[in-house]
C-alpha cells in the first residue's frame, strides 16, 4: 500500500461495492429512476472519496471504505436518497478541510444539515465526567432536530464496532465498547431498531467479555439442532389448535440475542445456556385484534398459563407504540422442552409496524407522516438538554430517557407516560406544574396512597389539592423526573423574597435559641462577621434568604458564627440521655412529638417489633397503604423492608443533633477524581471536615473524608456512597465506612 504522500491508492474494491449500494438502493426506492440514484450516490462517493484522498483506516483500508460500508449497514433502515448521501459524506466536516458550505453548494440543505449533526455528535465520548456533558447535550439536541441523524450515527458506529479490533490499544477499544453500549444501544432499542440494537450489544460484548462471549456462542452452535427441533414441533402444535378455527394465522419465532442471554445468565446465576427456558419464543400473527384475543384463549385453554407472566400491551401499548400479547405456558412440546414457553400473539399490521417504523419514516414523510415526531422522548429531548445543569444532565439522561416507561391514566383515562418509578407527584407535575404546589393526598385506584409510591401501569391516578397546601422541599429525595425537581426547586427559588427572609429568621432563631445564645436582632448583628469577613446589612439578609429557601445549610451558619466568636458549638440538647428502656418509657415518647420528613402531626405507629424499647435513634417506615411506623434504627425488620421507603424522624427539640463518619476509599491515580468527589460532596450539601489524599503505590490513591451529617439524615451516607459509585465506578477500586460518633 502506497503512504499518504504518494496518494496512489487502489479504490477497485470500494467502488464494487458502491455498485451493490446502488443495485440495493434501487430495490426500494421504485419512484426514482435507476439513473437518478446512481447519479446521486456516486455524486456523494467521488465528492467523499476526494475530500479523503490518501487516508488510510487502521485496517489498511482506504478511509472511504468506512463510510461505505456504514451506508450498507444503513440500507437495512430503508433510508431517502438525502440521508444516504449524508451516510457517505459524514466524516468529511469533521475529519477533512471541507466545510458544510461546501456540502451545501454540491447537495440539498437537508444533507448538509444532516451532516452537520453528525458532527456534532462526533465529539461525544463516554466518560462520564462533568466536561463531556456538553457534548452529551449536543447529539441529543442534534438528534431531536432530525431524527435521520442518529440513523447515520448508529450506522457509523456499528461499521466501526466491527472493526475496532484493528486497535492498538485495549483501552480505548473498552472504552468505545462501553459507551456503544451506554449510549448507542439504548437509543437503538428506544427507536425499535431492534436488529442495530441486537448487533451492537453483541460487538460490545466481544471486546469487554471475550471469554463469556465465546463460551455461548459455542453452545449457541451446538444447540442448534435442538432449535430447530423445537421450531418444527412448535409450528405442528400451533397449527393443531389453530387449522380449523377459520383464524388466518403464521407462526414465526425469535431468538434471545446472545448478549441478552449472557444478562440473564448472570442475573439467574446460571452457567448454561440451556439452563435458560426462555431461549427460544413463539410468535402468532393473525389478521386482527379480535383473533388475538380468540387465539390467547385458544393457548391458555391447551396449556397452562403462568401468573403474572401475562402482559396486555395492545391494551395498554408501551411508549413507542408497541403492540402485541405476551405470555407464557407449561406444558407445550413435552418431549422436547419440559420448561415454560414465551408466546407472543399480534396482528399482521403491528408486527409490520414495528418491523417498518422507521421505513415509515422516510416512505412516507411526504404524506404527512408523523410517526417519527409521536415518540413522546423524542419531542421531549430539546427541551431538556436546554433547561439542565451539567450537575443534572447524567442522572436525568439515565432516569428519564433510558429507563423503562409507563403508562398511568386520568380520572378521564387519559394516558400519561411517565419513567418505571415514577410517583403522584410526577403524575401531577404532568399534568400541570401548579397542581403538584397544593396537592395533598393522592388516591390510586381509589385508595388514599402515599406521595412517594411508585405507579404501576393502568394505574388510575386522582391529585387532591388545598389551595392553602404549600411545596414541601423533602419530595425531591423521592420524585423521578427531572421536571419534577426543576420545579421543586423553581417554586423554592421563586417564592416572595420577603417570605424567605422571615422563614431564614426563624430558622436561624431557632438554632441560636437552642445553643444558648440571643436571637437575631434589627440589625442582625450576629451575622456581621462569618469566616474572618465583615458583612454588610444587605449581605445579612441575603443569608437570611438563602436559608430561608433551603440553598444554604443553617446549622453550617451556626456553626460559623461560634468559630468567628471563638467558642464551641454546641446545642443544649446535644447530651441529652438517651431514652432507653425504663419504667417511665411510655411517658417518654408521649411527650414527645416525632417529626417524620421534617413534617409534624404524621400520623404513626410505633411498629410491634420495637415498642417495648423504642431508644433515641429511630427511623420511619411508610409501606404501600401510606402508614407509617416508626422503628429503632437498629431493628431487624427493616433488612427485608425497601430502603427507598424510609423516611427520616426525630424527636422534636433533637434536630441538631450530629454524627461523624471517617469514609476511606481507595481509587485508581486518575485526574479529576478528587474533583468529581468535591462536586458531589456540594450537590449534596454534606459539611466535609477534613479530607486527605494519600499516594498508595504507582497507580492508586487513598483519599480520607470526615464527614459531618445531621443525626436525623444518617440515610444520606448510603445515597452519597451510591452517588460516588455511579459517577466514579471506573476508577472505585474499594472503600470502608466508619461512624466515629456525635
Amino acid at each position: 500500500m502506497e503512504t499518504k504522500n504518494e496518494v496512489i491508492i487502489n479504490y477497485s474494491q470500494v467502488d464494487k461495492k458502491v455498485e451493490k449500494l446502488v443495485k440495493n438502493v434501487s430495490l426500494y426506492l421504485h419512484d426514482l429512476s435507476l439513473e437518478y440514484i446512481e447519479n446521486e450516490i456516486k455524486k456523494a462517493y467521488l465528492f467523499a472519496r476526494d475530500a479523503h484522498h490518501g487516508v488510510m483506516r487502521l485496517s489498511w483500508d482506504p478511509y472511504i471504505n468506512h463510510p461505505v460500508e456504514a451506508t450498507l449497514i444503513l440500507l437495512d433502515l430503508k433510508p431517502d436518497i438525502f440521508t444516504i448521501q449524508a451516510c457517505i459524506l459524514h466524516d468529511v466536516i469533521e475529519d477533512t478541510p471541507r466545510t458544510y458550505e461546501d456540502i451545501l453548494q454540491v447537495f440539498w440543505e437537508e444533507v448538509a444539515r444532516i451532516c452537520a449533526g453528525m458532527e456534532k455528535l462526533s465529539k461525544v465520548r463516554y466518560l462520564w465526567e462533568e466536561r463531556t456533558v456538553g457534548s452529551l447535550r449536543k447529539m441529543f439536541v442534534a438528534m431531536s432536530e432530525d431524527i435521520r441523524v442518529i440513523f447515520v450515527k448508529l450506522s457509523d458506529r456499528l461499521h466501526n464496532m466491527k472493526t475496532l479490533k484493528y486497535h492498538p490499544k485495549k483501552e480505548k477499544q473498552e472504552r468505545i465498547a462501553l459507551e456503544t453500549l451506554n449510549i448507542y444501544a439504548p437509543i437503538a432499542d428506544r427507536l425499535w431498531l431492534h436488529k442495530f440494537k441486537n448487533m451492537l450489544d453483541e460487538e460490545c460484548f466481544k471486546i469487554l467479555f471475550p471469554n463469556d462471549y465465546r463460551q455461548i456462542k459455542r453452545e449457541l452452535i451446538e444447540s442448534d439442532e435442538t432449535m430447530t427441533s423445537f421450531q418444527r414441533n412448535a409450528r405442528l402444535e400451533i397449527e393443531n389448535i389453530l387449522k380449523d378455527t377459520g383464524i388466518e394465522y403464521k407462526v414465526d419465532f425469535r431468538v434471545k440475542s446472545i448478549y441478552s442471554i449472557y444478562k440473564k445468565l448472570k442475573r439467574k446465576n446460571l452457567t448454561k445456556v440451556s439452563d435458560l427456558y426462555d431461549l427460544y419464543g413463539i410468535k402468532i400473527l393473525v389478521k386482527d385484534v379480535s383473533d388475538c384475543y380468540k387465539t390467547l384463549w385458544l393457548v391458555h385453554s391447551v396449556w397452562t398459563p403462568l401468573p403474572k407472566r401475562f402482559k396486555d400491551y395492545i391494551a395498554l401499548p408501551k411508549p413507542n407504540g408497541y403492540q402485541s400479547l405476551h405470555t407464557t405456558v407449561v406444558g407445550l412440546l413435552r418431549k422436547h422442552r419440559q420448561q415454560p414457553t414465551e408466546i407472543q400473539i399480534k396482528t399482521f399490521d403491528m408486527e409490520l409496524r414495528s418491523s417498518i417504523w422507521v421505513a415509515a419514516h422516510f416512505e412516507y414523510k411526504e404524506k404527512g407522516s408523523k410517526i417519527a415526531q409521536d415518540i413522546d422522548w423524542v419531542k421531549q429531548l430539546k427541551d431538556l438538554t436546554e433547561n439542565l445543569g451539567n450537575n443534572e444532565f447524567m442522572d436525568s439522561l439515565k432516569i428519564d430517557l433510558f429507563k423503562d416507561r409507563i403508562f398511568v391514566l386520568t380520572p378521564r383515562w387519559d394516558n400519561i407516560n411517565l419513567p418505571a418509578g415514577s410517583t403522584p407527584i410526577d403524575f401531577a407535575y404532568e399534568i400541570h406544574t401548579d397542581l403538584w404546589n397544593h396537592i395533598v393526598i393522592a388516591k390510586i385506584n381509589g385508595q388514599p396512597s402515599p406521595l412517594d409510591k411508585e405507579l404501576k401501569n393502568g394505574d388510575i391516578v386522582e391529585i387532591i389539592t388545598d389551595k392553602n397546601k404549600k411545596p414541601n422541599p423533602f419530595y425531591i429525595s423521592f420524585v423521578k423526573t427531572t421536571k419534577a425537581k426543576n420545579c421543586i426547586r423553581s417554586f423554592l427559588r421563586n417564592e416572595d423574597r420577603e417570605l424567605h427572609i422571615e422563614r431564614g429568621r426563624e430558622i436561624l432563631n431557632n438554632l441560636l435559641e437552642k445553643t444558648g445564645m440571643e436571637k437575631l436582632d434589627k440589625d442582625l448583628t450576629v451575622l456581621k462577621t462569618i469566616d474572618d469577613r465583615i458583612y454588610s446589612v444587605d449581605e445579612r439578609i441575603d443569608i437570611l434568604e438563602q436559608v430561608g429557601n433551603f440553598s444554604t445549610n443553617p446549622t453550617a451558619i451556626v456553626k460559623k458564627i461560634f468559630k468567628s466568636k471563638n467558642l464551641q458549638y454546641k446545642p443544649k440538647n446535644s447530651q441529652k440521655t438517651p431514652l432507653l428502656h425504663t419504667d417511665n418509657q411510655e411517658e417518654k415518647k408521649t411527650q414527645k412529638d416525632i417529626i417524620i420528613g421534617w413534617e409534624r402531626g404524621m400520623p404513626y405507629k410505633v411498629w410491634v417489633c420495637c415498642d417495648e424499647k423504642l431508644s433515641d435513634k429511630i427511623v420511619a417506615y411508610i409501606n404501600s397503604k401510606g402508614v407509617i411506623t416508626i422503628h429503632n434504627r437498629n431493628c431487624k425488620t427493616l433488612n427485608r423492608l425497601s430502603k427507598d421507603r424510609l423516611l427520616s424522624a426525630y424527636y422534636e427539640g433533637e434536630e441538631l443533633n450530629n454524627i461523624i463518619f471517617d469514609i476511606n476509599f481507595l481509587f485508581e491515580n486518575k485526574i479529576g477524581v478528587l474533583k468529581n468527589l468535591s462536586d458531589i460532596l456540594f450537590d449534596m450539601n454534606i459539611n466535609t471536615l477534613e479530607i486527605l489524599s494519600k499516594r498508595e503505590g504507582l497507580d492508586k490513591t487513598g483519599l480520607y473524608l470526615k464527614l459531618e451529617i445531621m443525626d436525623h439524615d444518617y440515610l444520606i451516607i448510603d445515597r452519597f456512597l451510591d452517588r460516588v459509585k455511579f459517577k466514579l465506578w471506573t476508577s472505585l477500586l474499594d472503600f470502608e465506612v466508619k461512624k466515629i460518633g456525635s
